[in-house]
């Protein structure tokens, strides 16, 4: 490996690299970014759409258009700096280089309404007085969570198996998701706002069913959902959906909030200087948004990488029974070196956040591997996480699922360059940067997790949406 450490890639620019001018095009105005947009969403999909480029334009630094674009996003410019390479992503982490204002999903931002009328903490950039707040806010919960996070999660997922099992008693196929997002939704509820969910019937049933629709709402322009073509096109890719489609949802999830989970809220006015309503929108946001939102993405992609393999099973089995003592703690999976690579490869692999962006603040000199481009200020740069983190200068075998490529002191190293949470996974959170607050708790939750399904089964059968077959541990 020839890279220095993530903090140091954006630094001086190695003089031997050659000065290129940034290929690509953005076409003409309107048909480019609406030819771009189709082969995006309809004739090529989103990994293949920046793979044809990079082989194209001989560079994983190139210009292009990234959607939600014309007819009816005249406020939205889709033109980015595409960065698909370890180095030249990792510019979106130096906040001295790029701002992180309003481009949590690219120059596309969705109405406010569906956040209170408000900026929340996500669509700040680090110079905006409110991030810090927010932020510090956020990190003092998830710190105060941690007294009982571990006995939620274990008490939820045995709830979750055993009506997997029992619903596996009477058929040949399982389909867990909505059982998965409803286990989340609880313990997320609990954890993160106090507020236990069984206390109000209504969003006992249907809580996360809420939160699907509201992030639905705000994400449909920007993401495909496999309706048949032009369908998904005309009315789901052309316009941004209002939010009182969904704001009875809304209202039920932040008056449940606000009831259930005061002393959470009390702690924002108290020690963060935020008020009521900026409380409870920011940690509504969070919980939906970042931890349910993207748990409901990874924890498929981990039971599928684990369920399809047998050989690897007896592994992660050995592992959790061996290491860790009799009871399951943050500090006992950390022991478990095979399951926590097999967390960490999951990520690389199938990153929940597929992009990231940052536009640049100032005219700067961003290098890729092997080239030097000049970006100017204002110029949105775009990552595509899943294609960064296949980088063949850094990861071997970049397309092959390796259990064990974290483990041992080649594979500690190599976490320096895993990229999934807006930073590496050898970062830390603070209110300097945009990385996810919660990115330790996040390996650690989906570690416990692995360790808890094989302390409880010798094998698991199914894929990333169904379980067909558990065997008990006798």
């Amino acid at each position: 490996m020839s890279l220095p450490p993530p903090s140091l890639v954006t630094a001086a620019t190695p003089t031997e690299l050659p000065i290129r001018q940034i290929p690509g095009s953005y076409g003409f105005p309107l048909l480019g970014p609406i030819s771009d947009r189709l082969d995006y969403f309809w004739f090529q999909k989103p990994e293949s759409f920046f793979r044809k480029r990079v082989e194209k334009y001989k560079s994983t630094v190139f210009r292009t258009n990234v959607p939600p674009s014309f007819p009816f996003f005249v406020n939205v410019n889709p033109n980015v700096i595409a960065v698909l390479d370890v180095k030249s992503f990792s510019h979106l982490f130096d906040m001295d280089l790029v701002d992180k204002k309003d481009v949590l999903v690219g120059d596309f931002v969705p109405s406010v309404a569906f956040t209170g009328n408000m900026r929340v903490g996500v669509y700040q950039d680090t110079t905006e007085p409110q991030h810090s707040k927010v932020k510090n806010y956020i990190m003092d919960i998830l710190k105060r969570s941690s007294g009982i996070w571990v006995s939620e999660l274990e008490s939820n997922l045995d709830t979750l198996w055993d009506n997997i099992e029992a619903s596996l008693s009477k058929s040949s196929s399982v389909s867990y998701l909505f059982p998965l997002q409803q286990f989340l939704f609880t313990f997320l509820c609990k954890v993160l706002a106090g507020a236990d969910p069984a206390r109000d019937p209504k969003i006992a049933e249907s809580g996360y069913s809420m939160l699907n629709s509201w992030l639905a709402l705000q994400l449909l322009p920007t993401v495909s959902v496999g309706i048949l073509q032009p369908l998904e096109e005309i009315f789901l890719h052309s316009f941004a959906y209002p939010f009182f489609l969904v704001g009875g949802n809304y209202n039920n999830l932040y008056n449940f909030i606000k009831q259930q989970g005061k002393d959470t809220i009390n702690r924002g006015a108290i020690g963060f200087g935020l008020t009521e309503e900026e409380a409870i929108h920011n940690l509504l946001f969070v919980l939906g948004f970042n931890s349910y939102g993207g748990f409901s993405i990874f924890l498929p992609s981990l039971i599928d990488a684990i369920a399809s393999n047998s050989a690897l099973q007896e592994k992660l089995k050995k592992e959790a029974r061996e290491k860790g003592g009799s009871t399951l703690t943050f500090d006992s999976v950390k022991e478990m070196d095979l399951i926590q690579s097999v967390v960490y490869e999951t990520l690389r692999m199938n990153p929940p956040v597929p992009l990231q962006y940052g536009r640049a603040r100032k005219d700067f000199r961003l290098s890729s591997h092997d080239s030097v481009f000049h970006v100017k200020k204002g110029e949105l740069l775009c990552g595509f996480q899943k294609l960064v983190m296949r980088d063949s200068v850094i990861f071997d075998e970049p397309d092959r699922f390796k259990p064990d490529r974290f483990t041992q002191e080649k594979g500690a190293q190599l976490l320096n360059y895993l990229y999934w949470s807006n930073g590496p996974q050898t970062g830390s959170p603070s209110v300097s940067n945009k990385q996810c607050a919660g990115k330790d708790v996040v390996t650690l939750t989906a570690a416990l997790i692995v360790a808890y399904l094989f302390r409880r089964y010798d094998s698991i059968q199914g894929d990333g949406s169904s379980i067909t077959a558990l065997q008990k541990t006798k």
